[in-house]
């Protein structure tokens, strides 16, 4: 039993209390994603990844090591800038041979500065191949592959074998090479070490002997007739004429005297 005089509180009161308690809470959540949303958009945006910049075949080579040599010529030779400007605007895309330093080494002395200008930018071009080669790629490719490189016979061209374990070969009638593991294997662009220069056999093979010189048109002097001849030792003409003349007057002369001896000899006889 309550004691008297007192009274019980008021549900109402409670129900406020709780109530009130519940607004506070809401609120106070309210107030808290409010604040979060503004420091989130308070903040810079997260910059996107920057595009990748164009290949560049000399940089990677750079980056590979070892490759000093094959950089100068292609600088020399300025098929770099060439090469560069295919691989950003080709839909086949390139492979490259890339001779390390040692294999420049082992060339002959004096192999490079024999060759003509020309002969130079066809030696750097011959190494490159106009399309994309992955090692799988080469197991089905039908020899001889065309190379950049092109002469007075036409295109140059070499031979890629493979084996079953992925290994390849390279060969230019000249010199043959094993493919080392792929400096740089993405599409658009292949390169691939090699301990060889790719001598091309139109430039490096047995040349064909010289062609014997055509036969001259020219006719030669004719020698002197034997009728000149005759001429330089019998007399002209005129000289023929006198002779005759001369004598016919001697068997005038002849005849004359014979008369005149006859007739002395007939009177002697009377």
């Amino acid at each position: 039993m309550q004691p008297s005089g007192l009274l019980p509180l008021p549900l109402t009161t409670t129900s406020y209390t709780m109530a009130s308690s519940s607004v506070s809470a809401v609120l106070s959540l309210a107030t808290l994603l409010v604040l979060t949303a503004t420091l989130v958009r308070s903040q810079p945006a997260a910059a996107p990844p920057a595009p990748a910049g164009p290949l560049n075949l000399t940089a990677i080579l750079v980056k590979g090591g070892n490759f000093n040599s094959f950089i100068r010529l292609l600088q020399q030779t300025r098929v770099d800038e060439q090469l560069n400007s295919q691989l950003n605007n080709s839909f086949n895309g390139l492979t490259i041979f890339a001779p390390t330093d040692n294999a420049f080494g082992a060339l002959k002395a004096g192999t490079l500065n024999s060759l003509s200008q020309q002969e130079q930018v066809e030696l750097v071009l011959y190494h490159v191949l106009p399309r994309y080669y992955s090692l799988p790629i080469f197991q089905t490719a039908s020899n001889p592959l065309p190379t950049q490189a092109s002469g007075k016979t036409g295109v140059f061209k070499l031979n890629v074998t493979t084996t079953m374990n992925n290994q390849a070969n390279v060969s230019t009638g000249v010199v043959e090479t094993p493919i080392n593991t792929p400096l740089y294997s993405e599409f658009p662009l292949a390169v691939y070490p090699v301990e060889k220069v790719l001598l091309p056999y139109e430039i490096f093979g047995p040349q064909p002997p010289a062609a014997a010189p055509a036969p001259s048109t020219k006719k030669p002097n004719s020698p002197p007739s034997s009728s000149a001849g005759e001429g330089a030792n019998s007399p002209s003409e005129g000289s023929t004429g006198s002779g005759a003349s001369l004598k016919g007057r001697e068997v005038g002369w002849i005849f004359i005297a014979g008369v005149g001896l006859l007739g002395i000899a007939a009177g002697n006889l009377l």
